[in-house]
């Protein structure tokens, strides 16, 4: 009878765990299951250019980032001139994947704040960012010369991330592939 008593306080003693154990994970280090594996399928419209189109195709062939952002997002505002600083770096082109915008606001944006990108395509539906995994802006995801993700950053990029974590890997994989 004492034992029936006690269940009640030990699946709350694990519950406690749990939740203990899952606020103290980092939430920027979700793994992704695209790692290791080729880029989603795509074809979209350019944000600047509608009747020309951004695909999964022209990630290949060189090493890029992938960013995905958004003019509503905070995070996005936060990184944007970490991404014009990396893309004067001219170490890799970065491409956007305007993530549920309003195209005129997108536009704006960009040419208030600078264009970091070598192109953006426009994800107005949001049905190729759940191809990619995406939880919300900003995300950013390194692609190596065969078109597979090799590294998936959530939230805005810092100059910390950029040091440690983005350029190691992006200078991995120039030098590898020479």
């Amino acid at each position: 009878m004492i034992f029936r008593a006690l269940i009640p306080a030990f699946m709350f003693a694990i519950l406690i765990v749990f939740f203990w154990t899952g606020l103290s994970l980092d939430p920027s280090k979700v793994p992704s299951p695209l790692i290791g594996k080729p880029v989603p399928a795509f074809e979209l419209p350019r944000l600047s250019v509608p009747e020309q189109t951004l695909s999964s195709e022209q990630l290949q062939g060189q090493v890029s980032l992938f960013n995905v952002w958004a003019t509503w997002c905070v995070g996005c505002r936060q990184e944007h001139d970490m991404l014009l600083a990396i893309a004067d770096e001219n170490l890799v082109p970065i491409y956007g994947l305007n993530y549920k915008d309003e195209r005129e606001a997108a536009l704006r944006w960009l040419r208030e704040l600078g264009d970091p990108y070598a192109a953006t395509a426009v994800d107005a539906d949001g049905r190729v960012s759940i191809d990619w995994g995406v939880y919300g802006a900003p995300e950013t995801f390194l692609i190596d010369r065969d078109g597979i993700v090799r590294y998936k950053h959530i939230g805005p990029l810092s100059a910390e991330d950029w040091e440690n974590e983005l350029r190691p890997r992006i200078q991995s994989l120039l030098d590898n592939s020479t």
